[in-house]
């Protein structure tokens, strides 16, 4: 179950890796565009607000991998409870005052990655 876990962890920091890169990077762009739902003059308007949240989500993909590549099991077991904690509450939070998306796109893998490193203990 560590493996599963370890794999379910690796996928929540990637994902937060993609979601900085379209916070940060890419907002204005047709991708970051079309994933958020804004129009040009929308994003324009809003990219700093943006770049903030996207280094946010690094920082969440930073922990997780700290988590994944720390020697100590019991302090890196401690880091994945803390990250994807974190991690879940901004997808509830951000699913029950942005988007109901972020529920199934945050949220819910974060949940699948929590519940798996509870099992492996």
């Amino acid at each position: 179950m560590s493996i599963l876990s370890n794999l379910l962890v690796a996928l929540v920091a990637i994902e937060h890796i993609y979601i900085l890169v379209l916070e940060m990077f890419l907002w204005t762009k047709p991708q970051g565009r079309k994933a958020f739902g804004l129009s040009p003059e929308r994003a324009e308007a809003t990219k700093v607000m943006a770049a903030n949240q996207g280094l946010y989500n690094g920082f969440l993909a930073a922990g997780l991998i700290w988590a994944l590549v720390h020697p100590d099991p019991a302090f890196s077991h401690q880091l994945k409870l803390f990250f994807i904690g974190c991690v879940v509450l901004a997808g509830l939070y951000g699913g029950a005052t942005a988007s109901r998306k972020i529920f199934v796109i945050q949220a819910l893998p974060a949940a699948l990655a929590l519940i798996a490193v509870l099992i492996a203990g």
